[in-house]
């Protein structure tokens, strides 16, 4: 197996951190350097975020998506804000005790579905169950 350069962690840090809110430069940062797509930066004090969760807590689903069609792998946080209701329901059938686990930044999963809006009013429903 061929060893593979890191990606610089200045690098990793951008990339998440314009993922809670810029778009374009995180379609420029992923052009750029592919292996992106599911880094995580650690803020500190294991806050660790990746790109999809920065984008999951803000609500910004065209980021969340961009992400998803370009390979991330998706996360109880995301799906709770993109309505994925269905992914929702399978994750706490199996582990109840994800409801009450802390995101990116501390932020709750309930949060997380309320950033979705509309879209993810099932799945807040299903979190005050």
């Amino acid at each position: 197996m061929e060893s593979k350069q890191s990606i610089l962690p200045e690098l990793v840090k951008e990339f998440v951190g314009n993922a809670h809110g810029d778009l374009d430069r995180v379609k420029t940062l992923l052009k750029e350097e592919p292996g992106l797509i599911n880094a995580a930066w650690d803020w500190g004090g294991g806050d660790w975020e990746t790109a999809l969760g920065a984008a999951a807590h803000m609500g910004r689903k065209d980021i969340a998506q961009f992400l998803l069609d370009h390979g991330a792998r998706i996360d109880l946080f995301a799906a709770a804000m993109l309505g994925k209701t269905d992914i929702v329901r399978a994750m706490l059938a199996d582990n109840p005790g994800l409801k009450y686990i802390p995101g990116p930044h501390g932020i709750p999963l309930l949060n997380h579905a309320e950033a979705g809006g509309v879209d993810a009013a099932q799945v807040v429903e299903l979190l005050k169950e």
